[in-house]
């Protein structure tokens, strides 16, 4: 396992994804799971960085390979607000653009690409883990 912690602000997210594709490319990952990943990532990462914290804070991104099925296994690991996205309501994707809520789509759309995605509180910190089959 490999783990970078930065401060949860919406610049370092080319450093996360970075720190991300490396493993991953060392790791043989194929291209269009790395996309989806990037994605994900990319949408885990951006909401941690608006809504977790009052007055700042950090967040550390884990990642490992795990086997039987060969999959990536990334943790988002923050000190702040309680919030399991999970429990936030899907969007209604059968209206149009313009009938739908603003906000929501982001976490649905890494739901749907991701072969896992679980939440946990520990020891004051938020946990969400996501995993991807290579």
């Amino acid at each position: 396992m490999m783990e970078i912690t930065v401060p949860a602000i919406r610049e370092n997210v080319e450093k996360v994804s970075s720190f991300i594709n490396e493993f991953l490319e060392e790791n043989d990952c194929p291209m269009k799971v790395q996309v989806h990943i990037d994605i994900a990532v990319d949408e885990i990462f951006s909401n941690v960085a608006f809504y977790a914290y009052e007055n700042g804070g950090d967040i550390t991104v884990q990642i490992s390979i795990k086997e039987d099925p060969r999959r990536a296994v990334i943790s988002f690991i923050d000190e702040g607000i309680k919030y399991n996205p999970l429990e936030k309501e899907e969007p209604d994707v059968t209206l149009s653009a313009n009938e739908r809520e603003i906000g929501g789509l982001g976490i649905f759309i890494v739901k749907k690409s991701m072969d896992s995605m679980v939440y946990e509180r520990v020891n004051e910190k938020n946990i969400l883990t996501i995993e991807k089959n290579m």
